[in-house]
């Protein structure tokens, strides 16, 4: 495992940066925030050494160029991080380190009472030996995913520092609004212009990710008819009884809490309302299209059952798709995940390669033309106080990186 001097000390400087993004913002980035910080990273890309810095005015993205240095037909590799941060307090995040954890003793987070307990984070024990950066409990960390990008700044930094490794030109994406659900929606494929991608955004050591959900958003919008309970009997229509119908009308071990695997969900998100109006916000989730498709129709059954039974239209569907399992895109030719397989098993890693339980920016990015699998980051317990990760692990992902760029080259010969 190479040494990357600046991995760490760069990470701590970029999750001390509120760059949380806003889903209630229709801008592009979501937040100012977003875009000072993506305006430090441009200055610092140039500084590195990189060629041709700029900011997509289409995404908000910032693209950076590291030209090949072979005269061999390589194809050209991307490497893509998001810089906003998850729905979570993002201001004045104040990283602990932990040295040389024996991966069995509670960590005590800062002062705030909470604590990172292995009975509780079970997966605390895999991390025996390594340094642990956690957060003091009263913000998230950002790992999520300020590890990759501060990854692929070790990557950019230790190929421009050893010019005697081959490599074919790689392209590095830095994008906002990811955690929203936003980010990649104008991503600009032309521009960036890979033959094949990867989003370094993944969590523990080994992920190694080609299959998402399928995945829309829906809202239910209920109306009531209010009137002095006294005077109710046939006449009122309680709109958050209609509420609580809708939510039994739905299966339910269906729901997050329950599923695992390939498994599909309804997920209900909020619920807000009086009995003269409600409203019920939900996700939607499924890996297999067909049954993703049949998820959609039974959540409108559900609201046309009611209707039916009411008479009139009190409850109305609104839904649109987000995006979709990228694994339809990826598998027709699956020599972007053989060759990050092959780039793990080289260095000592077993891939771990099971559905994400979730979306990437790839997801989307992939079906735009270019295929886009997720790399492990390092991340644990993300977007919550409770978040830590790994400078090992970091230091892993990047050499997983520079590996896959490095074959990329034997490929070709």
């Amino acid at each position: 495992m190479a040494t990357y001097p600046n991995l760490i000390s760069d990470f701590l400087t970029f999750v001390k940066v509120n760059s949380r993004s806003d889903e209630t913002s229709t801008t592009v980035p979501s937040s100012p925030r977003e875009t000072a910080f993506l305006d430090q990273l441009s200055h610092k890309l140039t500084d590195l050494g990189l060629s041709n810095v700029h900011q997509d005015p289409q995404s908000a993205y910032v693209f950076a160029t590291l030209p090949a240095n072979t005269d061999a037909d390589v194809k050209t590799l991307g490497f893509i991080s998001h810089i906003d941060t998850a729905d979570f307090n993002s201001e004045n995040i104040q990283p602990q380190i932990v040295e040389n954890y024996d991966g069995q003793s509670i960590i005590k987070l800062g002062t705030s009472g909470y604590e990172l307990d292995p009975k509780v984070f079970p997966h605390l024990k895999n991390y025996a030996g390594h340094t642990l950066i956690t957060t003091d409990g009263n913000t998230l960390l950002g790992a999520d995913d300020k590890s990759g990008v501060a990854e692929l700044f070790s990557v950019a930094g230790y190929l421009l520092a050893h010019p005697e490794i081959k490599h074919g030109t790689v392209r590095f994406g830095f994008g906002p609004d990811e955690e929203i659900g936003t980010g990649a929606d104008h991503f600009n494929v032309a521009d960036f212009a890979a033959d094949f991608a990867y989003t370094v955004d993944g969590g523990p050591l080994g992920e190694l990710e080609y299959e998402t959900f399928n995945a829309a958003q829906a809202e239910v919008k209920i109306s009531g008819v209010n009137v002095h309970p006294g005077e109710a009997y046939g006449v009122m229509v309680n709109a958050l009884q209609l509420a609580v119908d809708f939510q039994n009308g739905l299966p339910a071990a269906e729901v997050p809490e329950k599923t695992k695997g390939r498994e599909g969900f309804f997920f209900l998100l909020a619920l807000d309302g009086t009995v003269d109006n409600a409203k019920l916000t939900y996700i939607i989730r499924d890996h297999d299209r067909k049954n993703f498709e049949a998820r959609k129709a039974l959540f409108k059954a559900v609201a046309a059952q009611i209707n039916d039974r009411l008479g009139v239209e009190h409850v109305k569907v609104e839904m649109k798709d987000q995006y979709y399992n990228m694994r339809e895109v990826i598998e027709k030719d699956m020599t972007v995940v053989e060759l990050a397989k092959q780039a793990m098993l080289k260095l000592g890693i077993e891939p771990v390669i099971e559905p994400i339980r979730g979306g990437t920016d790839g997801s989307k990015i992939s079906f735009m033309g270019l295929p886009t699998p997720n790399l492990f980051a390092g991340g644990e317990n993300m977007h919550g106080r409770f978040e830590y990760v790994s400078e090992e692990v970091m230091s892993q992902a990047v050499d997983v990186v520079l590996q896959i760029i490095q074959d990329n080259v034997q490929e070709t010969k």
